[in-house]
C-alpha cells in the first residue's frame, strides 16, 4: 500500500427473496446519495475484515465475505486517490432477523432492490462497474459460493539448531503473533471447519482461530511435511473430504505441501492447471490463499483465488 492513497473495503450483499435475486444499497445520511456499503481500513486490518466489519457496520447485517468483485479507484476532493475493494457478500436470514440497524447520523435507510433497478439507482459510475462485474458471475450461473482456505503455517524455529523432531518445532515470538493476528482476516471469509497437518507449528497457528470459533482442530498426517517427504502424504483424500463437504474451510500445511494441495484443489473441481495455482501456493508464512467454490456444483471449477498476506 502506497502512503497517499486512501484505502477502503465494502461489499455486494445480496439475498434471494422468493428465487429473486435482490442486492443491498445504502442512502448516506450526510451525502443524500444511494451507493454499497464500504468504508475505510482501520490501522492493523486486512482489506478482507474492513469490508466485513464496514458492511456490518453500516448495515446491522453480519456476512462473510465471496468472491471478490472488483476495485474502485477514484479521486477524492482532497485529490489523494480512493482505492475500495469488493466483496460479494449473501445476506442469510438469520443474519437479516439479528439486525439491530436504525437510521442514524450516517445511514438513513437500507434498502433491497433488484439489480437492475440498482443500476440506474446507485449515486456513482464506480459503484455501478463494481454491480455489473458481480453480475457477470451471476450470468455465469455463479451466485452461491464457499471457500477453502489454503494456510501455510505461521514462523516457526527453524530447522538448524534444533534437535528434536521436525514436526515438534513450535513458532517464534514472531510466529504466535502471526497465529493471533490471522483470527480476523480468516473469520472474514465465515471458516467453520478448521483442518491442520499434526505438525506443532500447524496445529498451534490454527489454535487461536479454533477457540474463536469454538470448534475443534481435526488435525491429520495426511498434509504434514514428513509425509510429504517420505511419501506417505494423502493430500487427495484431505481435499476430496472438504470439496464434498462444500463448507467454508481452512487446512494447514507447509509450503513443500501447498503447490500439491491447490493442484488437488484444481482436478478435483476439474478447473484447467495453470502458472496461477503456483502463484497461489508461493505463500510467505503466516498468509494464506482464499480458493472460492460454487456451492451447488462444485465440479464447475475454482470460481476464483486470491491470496493475503497479514504482514507481521
Amino acid at each position: 500500500m502506497t502512503d497517499t492513497a486512501v484505502y477502503a473495503a465494502g461489499g455486494v450483499v445480496w439475498r434471494l427473496v422468493e428465487g429473486k435475486l435482490k442486492v443491498l444499497v445504502i442512502h448516506r445520511t450526510a451525502y443524500a446519495d444511494v451507493t454499497l456499503p464500504k468504508g475505510k481500513v482501520d490501522p492493523g486490518e486486512t482489506l478482507a475484515q474492513t469490508a466485513a466489519r464496514e458492511i456490518f457496520e453500516e448495515t446491522g447485517i453480519r456476512v462473510a465475505l465471496g468472491i471478490p468483485v472488483g476495485v474502485s479507484r477514484y479521486r477524492m476532493p482532497s485529490k489523494r486517490q480512493k482505492i475500495v475493494h469488493y466483496w460479494a457478500a449473501e445476506a442469510t436470514d438469520a443474519a437479516i432477523r439479528a439486525s439491530a440497524f436504525v437510521p442514524n447520523k450516517e445511514i438513513a435507510a437500507i434498502e433491497w432492490i433488484s439489480p437492475r433497478k440498482a443500476l440506474s439507482y446507485l449515486s456513482y459510475p464506480v459503484d455501478v462497474e463494481i454491480l455489473e462485474h458481480f453480475l457477470r458471475y451471476v450470468d455465469d450461473g455463479v451466485l452461491g459460493t464457499f471457500p477453502i482456505v489454503v494456510l501455510r503455517h505461521a514462523k516457526a524455529v527453524g530447522r538448524e539448531g534444533w534437535e528434536g523432531p521436525d514436526a515438534a518445532r513450535p513458532l517464534t515470538g514472531r510466529g504466535t503473533r502471526q497465529a493471533k493476528a490471522l483470527v480476523g482476516p480468516l473469520r472474514a471469509f465465515g471458516v467453520r471447519k478448521v483442518v491442520s497437518s499434526d505438525a506443532v507449528r500447524c496445529v498451534t497457528t490454527v489454535t487461536p482461530l479454533a477457540a474463536a470459533l469454538g470448534r475443534v482442530i481435526e488435525r491429520t498426517p495426511l498434509i504434514g511435511q514428513d509425509a510429504w517427504e517420505d511419501g506417505s502424504a494423502d493430500v487427495r483424500k484431505v481435499i476430496g473430504q472438504r470439496v464434498r463437504a462444500r463448507k467454508p474451510a481452512v487446512v494447514c500445511s507447509h509450503g513443500p505441501v501447498l503447490p500439491g494441495i491447490l493442484t488437488e484443489l484444481a482436478l478435483a473441481t476439474g478447473t484447467l492447471r495453470g502458472s496461477y495455482l503456483g502463484s497461489a501456493s508461493a505463500l510467505a508464512v503466516g498468509s494464506f490463499s482464499v480458493v472460492h467454490l460454487s456451492a451447488t456444483n462444485p465440479g464447475s471449477g475454482i470460481v476464483a483465488i486470491e491470496t493475503h498476506d497479514p504482514k507481521l
